[in-house]
């Protein structure tokens, strides 16, 4: 690992530039054609970094997903991310400041694609890959819950040895992710009767009114002695401030840590009834990543992971999270997960996003130390050199 990390260590500029070029490429996940410009720069850096070539999944309405390949062997490494982000064009500007770079997407999780890319171009230089098979599997639309990508993900990622999962570490403390929530969207729209305000109420039917017990009934069902969250974070409704609501929208994101949460949460939402007469409700939306859960494999994966990173000199330690990635699917196709390989920083989803400079190589080289490590086997209990 000496030879890796010094490589890393010499090549810390350039990679720290291939990051403000991945991040400068803008690319919110509802905008089609900023997310494939992105994804160009990215099949850029791949081509530039380590010779290969994308295969593309077209995509009509979001991104295309992007999938590289890099050797022949019978073991296959899974290097998962996603090039989507969060933020609208020009609603973040990049910047250095105090050892940390900021800007749109760095930290979730432009910075840990490039590190990856980094890790398997050192194993590359050092001649480190002749049995392996990395496949890096690149999607457009994460943040909005992959839609579009999880089957794809599944399909390329089932038989795979393991996953290795670049999003950011646990903030503050570097934490990979052993264990996260199942994640679901749903969103309710009610449909009431307009009437004049002052004139005659007594003929309307309020969606905002109707709304206002919903919201009241879907937090209800939060069970937190469970680890179930369900959060109402849209509300919206009427037109006018003198008519009553003829219709209203609620937008509700659930976190759960089992499936029969999962099933509970899904029924309660899907089957619910109106609280006004007249009122009408049209349900849409579904659990779209179940949880992901830790398996005698991935605990392998994990203690591996604490391995190499004592080798690099520092330490590392495994937490359970609330958000969900796409290796909750991989995990639940039983391949060996671990997650929050990615950068160090803090931030995610918030205008400081930021990653930490300094652990840009480090990161880097434990993802290429879990590469070089004997993927586990199941049932395989115990640690290899």
């Amino acid at each position: 690992m000496k030879n890796i990390i010094s490589y890393l260590q010499q090549h810390s500029g350039e990679i720290l530039s291939d990051i403000k070029t991945l991040v400068a490429a803008e690319s919110p996940s509802l905008n089609k054609v900023a997310v494939d410009r992105c994804g160009d720069v990215l099949r850029a850096l791949f081509a530039k970094r380590l010779g290969i070539e994308a295969e593309i999944d077209t995509q009509e309405k979001y991104g295309n997903h992007l999938k590289f390949t890099l050797g022949s062997g019978s073991e296959q490494t899974v290097l998962l991310g996603h090039f989507d982000t969060v933020w609208d064009e020009g609603e973040l500007t990049m910047r250095e400041e105090d050892g940390k770079l900021y800007g749109p997407g760095v930290l979730d999780m432009k910075a840990g694609l490039v590190q990856a890319i980094w890790a398997v171009r050192a194993l590359k230089a050092h001649d480190l890959l002749a049995d392996k098979r990395i496949v890096f599997l690149c999607c457009s639309d994460e943040e909005v819950g992959s839609p579009s990508s999880s089957d794809w993900l599944s399909r390329h990622a089932a038989g795979s040895a393991q996953v290795l999962v670049v999003e950011p570490a646990v903030a503050g403390s570097g934490a990979l992710k052993v264990a996260r929530k199942g994640t679901g969207q749903y969103e309710i729209a009610i449909t009431g009767l307009a009437a004049h305000a002052g004139n005659n109420p007594e003929e309307g039917i309020s969606a905002v009114q109707e709304m206002a017990h919903q919201v009241l009934f879907l937090h209800g069902l939060n069970a937190p002695e469970r680890g179930t969250t369900v959060n109402v974070g849209i509300a919206q409704g009427g037109n006018r401030i003198n008519v009553v609501a003829d219709h209203a929208v609620l937008g509700i994101d659930t976190r759960v840590t089992n499936e029969e949460e999962a099933r509970r949460i899904h029924d309660e939402i899907t089957q619910i009834k109106p609280c006004l007469p007249g009122i009408s409700l049209k349900v849409t939306g579904s659990q779209s990543r179940p949880p992901m859960r830790q398996t005698p494999e991935s605990r392998v994966l994990m203690e591996r992971a604490r391995l190499v990173a004592k080798q690099i000199g520092f330490n590392v330690e495994g937490k359970a999270v609330g958000g969900g990635s796409d290796g909750n699917f991989t995990a639940a196709l039983g391949i060996p997960t671990l997650d929050g390989l990615g950068a160090t920083g803090a931030g995610i989803h918030a205008r400081h996003e930021h990653i930490i400079m300094a652990d840009i190589a480090p990161r880097a080289a434990l993802v290429a130390g879990l590469i070089l490590a004997d993927a586990p086997e199941r049932g395989d209990e115990h640690v290899s050199g």
